[in-house]
């Protein structure tokens, strides 16, 4: 009897001891990041059969189990993904709308301060401090638009820093992830579970969902699978497999790649969702490049439009207007491994209506280049070899054929993209500013429309009798002649005065200011958009777009962050150490202990007795 009642002891002593063991672990680790509170669970021994019924036999120590709910750490780890992809979203988009916003560093001060001073040219066109003041101002605004399109840079440049630290810290986690799968293996197969690598693995998957979206599916030998994208497998078993980030070519935007190193790629940007991967990706795609997008194409519209209203005028000295600003070419990049000549691609200053802050992809398929809007991945056209075109106000000039394009070629064409920071005032002497009105609308400097004697009629629209010729004091080869109807011509003339070359219209004198009126202007001149907006249309376009989505990203980033403290909470609530538990559990399983120490006492005492019986 003492004997089974000392085994009965003896176990509910081991009992005590493990459950005491479990619960300082918990208190050990009450401040360890993933770490899932344990408890001892115990089951009764199989009891022993006798005349009187069955007598138990103490306790056994089942296992040790985590409290862990799959469901829970799901919720916590998609609501990490999407806050994560909120708060970096928020982050880079409220630095954007800053500084596109911002009342003194943004571009809608420039424009204002540049086009009221083309106003004050056309209030005094004989102003040397004017004409000087409005080629200061242009240049003013030049360097605002380079100022603007240089901080975009460096927001890109950040964030493809960010992306491809990112890309490191995912495949760290896929390898740590794999190692754990190998242990997690090994030491199931001793048949009970290994809580705290468990944890591990789990706290690995959590932290990788910081920065991708990942899905998980645990398999029959107890390692885990770990997918992102559209079924990318990063880990399988006790193999992970990495990603990478590099450019397609020099200029191009950085990738993320699945695949190792050197070997079969595959590019999987488009694929990433949530997480700060994600977030980044969306981030560079919708409102980094399209701000630069948007920026350039306001500066093409702006050099555009102002041209070509500058080159309709006569300058101090009577001469044809000349561009005032260096339109900026648009930049085309090659793909890999192509060998065929880039396409020569321009503006069309007659097609600025139709001008996208878009970018293009021009393929070689089927003996044909085929364009495509990249916006929205719509097909434009297909095009011959050689063919020029002129499309959404570009001229695009294709390229060759084979044998060096072959199937496939393929060009990234980036209009707008740095067009803020090729932007230049071409105009730098205040005399060849352009304030008076030209003659005819289609004149170009130097061209030859019409020769003509005293006497004769010339009829571009109205009637115009001229009646005589005088030297100009101010050069020349300058004369003017006066029509039957007062008004004076300024003309161009070779060494014979009575045979002249019509160049200009300077009806008003010195201070004519007509075209000076027109080029004022030009700002709210709705150039864009098929003829709905202006360049500050556009512009504050940009800036309502930004505002929009920073104050969107706000309130969804505000939203996530109670999503994901709610997970916590819930996950703390079940899995969480609580030392006022402990603490009670501690003492409970001491109390157990000592109880059974004593029935160890008792049984001693009873064994004493019954030897003490057999020596009498």
């Amino acid at each position: 009897m003492s004997a089974g009642l000392f085994g009965i002891a003896t176990s509910g002593l081991n009992a005590a001891q493990r459950a005491l063991d479990t619960t300082g672990h918990n208190i050990a680790n009450v401040n360890t990041e993933g770490y899932s509170r344990q408890r001892t669970e115990q089951g009764t021994r199989p009891a022993q059969f006798s005349g009187a019924g069955y007598v138990g036999r103490g306790v056994d120590v089942n296992t040790v189990r985590r409290m862990y709910d799959e469901f829970v750490q799901t919720q916590l780890r998609n609501n990490t993904t999407s806050s994560e992809y909120y708060n970096t979203q928020r982050d880079f988009i409220s630095r954007v709308d800053n500084l596109l916003a911002d009342p003194a560093a943004g571009l809608s001060p420039g424009l204002q301060q540049f086009f009221s001073a083309t106003q004050e040219l056309a209030n005094d066109p004989t102003s040397s401090a004017n004409r000087t003041v409005l080629i200061s101002e242009a240049e003013s605004l030049v360097d605002r638009f380079k100022f603007l399109d240089q901080r975009l840079k460096d927001q890109q440049t950040i964030v493809d820093g960010q992306i491809g630290s990112g890309v490191d810290e995912v495949n760290g986690y896929a390898d740590s992830i794999a190692k754990l799968n190998q242990q997690i293996v090994a030491a199931q197969g001793r048949g009970q579970p290994p809580n705290d690598l468990l944890d591990k693995r789990d706290q690995m998957v959590l932290e990788m969902s910081r920065f991708v979206d990942v899905r998980t599916t645990i398999q029959d030998d107890g390692s885990m699978n770990v997918f992102i994208g559209r079924g990318q497998g990063v880990v399988l078993g006790n193999k992970a497999t990495p990603l990478s980030a590099s450019r397609p070519t020099p200029g191009a935007p950085l990738e993320v790649n699945f695949g190792a190193q050197g070997g079969n790629k595959t590019n999987v940007t488009n694929l990433i969702s949530g997480g700060k991967l994600g977030g980044l990706l969306e981030l560079r795609s919708s409102v980094l490049d399209e701000a630069q997008n948007e920026l350039g194409r306001v500066a093409v519209a702006v050099a555009v439009g102002f041209n070509n209203q500058h080159t309709q005028g006569l300058d101090a000295e009577g001469k044809l207007g000349q561009d005032f600003f260096k339109v900026p070419e648009p930049e085309v990049l090659s793909g890999r491994g192509v060998e065929v000549s880039k396409p020569d691609v321009s503006f069309d200053p007659a097609g600025l209506s139709e001008l996208k802050s878009s970018d293009y992809r021009l393929q070689f398929q089927s003996g044909q280049w085929n364009l495509t809007r990249l916006s929205d991945g719509q097909k434009l056209g297909s095009y011959g070899v050689n063919e020029e075109v002129k499309v959404e106000g570009l001229v695009i000039a294709m390229p060759g054929g084979p044998p060096d394009a072959k199937e496939g070629d393929n060009f990234l064409i980036r209009p707008t993209r740095s067009a803020a920071q090729g932007i230049e005032v071409a105009v730098r002497e205040p005399q060849r500013l352009a304030a008076a009105q030209a003659f005819s609308n289609d004149l170009a400097e130097d061209q030859e429309l019409l020769h003509f004697s005293p006497g004769t009629t010339y009829q571009p629209g109205d009637d115009l009798t001229f009646t005589g010729f005088s030297e100009d004091p101010d050069g020349s080869d300058l004369w003017r002649a006066t029509t039957t109807d007062g008004a004076e011509i300024v003309v161009r003339s070779t060494d014979d005065p009575g045979d002249v070359v019509l160049t200009g219209n300077d009806a008003f004198g010195l201070g004519d200011n007509r075209n000076a009126l027109a080029l004022a202007q030009v700002q709210g001149t709705q150039y864009l958009d098929d003829g709905r907006s202006s360049i500050e249309d556009a512009y504050n376009g940009l800036i309502g777009k930004v505002g929009t989505q920073t104050r969107q990203t706000q309130v969804a980033a505000e939203s996530q962050a109670r999503l994901l403290a709610d997970a916590k909470a819930q996950r703390e609530s079940l899995s969480g150490v609580n030392l006022d538990e402990e603490a009670a559990n501690l003492l409970r399983f001491q109390q157990a202990y000592q109880a059974s120490a004593q029935v160890i006492a008792v049984t001693s005492t009873l064994f004493d007795t019954l030897i003490g019986v057999a020596r009498r």
